[in-house]
């Protein structure tokens, strides 16, 4: 799940833009005292954890990923923040009180997912409203996540995907945890914006918000219908043509050496993508992630945006796969148009 998206709410009405400031100053001083003194001090006032880790560290942490993103700060000024709200979230953990018996739920991120912090919080907030919550962390394979799941006998999981580009992964997850008679609440932007990807990959719901996620479990959540599978097993063959994209798209850009892997990841994540939007049906994926890699991917040295150059290596390596061949032409009148 994803903490953002929610409005102030809980038995201190929420908290005001000076406090979410004061706390950003705290991590921009790197100062994880005033941090969580500040955090425990709302927590006295009467804030609830969801005003807390909702209102002050989420939003926070927002703000910090746009400072990252046009690079106002360094991923070591990220890193420290992040560490910062991570020891929060652990403060505020250690005065909520024992879960009430509403029920017994996992929180995991998606194979892959390595942001853990949303989903940290969305498990904290579900503690405070009486939940008793396992928190299995970052990238969580399946087949361990299945194991733990027939041993824990949870009322639900809760899955956290922020990257579209693992939706594939995120549903073999959901299928699995299916299988084992488990329903999953899915949260994060990797689902869409508005969640229209969760269902087709299984999920029994989607949540914007932490606060979504509690108000979710309150009633009976189970997987609706038969699992939806893929329109067909395309996907699974642009999967295996992965590694040979790769190698491909370094051959034809040829980096520098320094920037090697910076466009390798780029046209590995082009290849999950497009094996994401072809496994929900629906091409959009694809062009969303096009659209967003053109504004920070940087250009040849002669100038031809590397984004052209890797939707040219998709397009020849996957001919014999129309499916393909359709979203990565999609895709590319999303790049040309911008």
């Amino acid at each position: 799940m994803t903490p953002d998206g929610a409005t102030p709410a809980g038995t201190g009405g929420g908290v005001d833009a000076a406090t979410v400031q004061a706390y950003l100053d705290c991590l921009d001083r790197a100062d994880q005292t005033a941090a969580v003194r500040l955090a425990t001090d709302l927590l006295d006032a009467g804030a609830s954890v969801a005003d807390v880790l909702v209102d002050v560290v989420a939003a926070a942490q927002q703000e910090i990923g746009r400072r990252w993103f046009t690079g106002r700060w360094s991923v070591a000024q990220e890193h420290a923040a992040t560490h910062i709200s991570e020891l929060v979230a652990a403060a505020v953990a250690a005065r909520t009180p024992a879960p009430t018996g509403r029920g017994r739920v996992v929180v995991a991120c998606v194979e892959g997912e390595w942001h853990a912090l949303p989903a940290r919080i969305v498990a904290e907030v579900l503690r405070a409203d009486g939940w008793q919550v396992t928190f299995l962390g970052a990238s969580v394979p399946a087949r361990h996540l299945v194991s733990y799941l027939h041993q824990a006998g949870p009322d639900a999981v809760l899955l956290s995907c922020l990257l579209s580009t693992r939706l594939v992964r995120a549903g073999r997850m959901i299928e699995a945890c299916r299988a084992a008679g488990v329903p999953v609440l899915a949260g994060g932007p990797g689902f869409g914006a508005d969640g229209r990807w969760a269902a087709p990959l299984g999920a029994a719901a989607w949540g914007a918000s932490a606060r979504d996620a509690a108000r979710l479990l309150r009633r009976p959540l189970h997987p609706a219908g038969p699992f939806p599978a893929a329109a067909d097993d395309e996907y699974v063959a642009v999967l295996r043509h992965r590694r040979t994209i790769v190698q491909q798209a370094l051959y034809a850009v040829d980096p520098a050496e320094e920037d090697a892997d910076e466009v390798a990841g780029v046209a590995a994540q082009l290849v999950d993508a497009l094996a994401a939007a072809i496994r929900v049906g629906d091409p959009a994926l694809l062009a969303e992630f096009v659209g967003w890699q053109s504004g920070v991917s940087r250009a040849r040295p002669d100038g031809t945006p590397l984004l052209d150059v890797l939707l040219d290596v998709c397009a020849t390596a996957l001919a014999e796969h129309p499916r393909a061949g359709d979203h990565l032409r999609r895709a590319r009148r999303t790049a040309t148009a911008r």
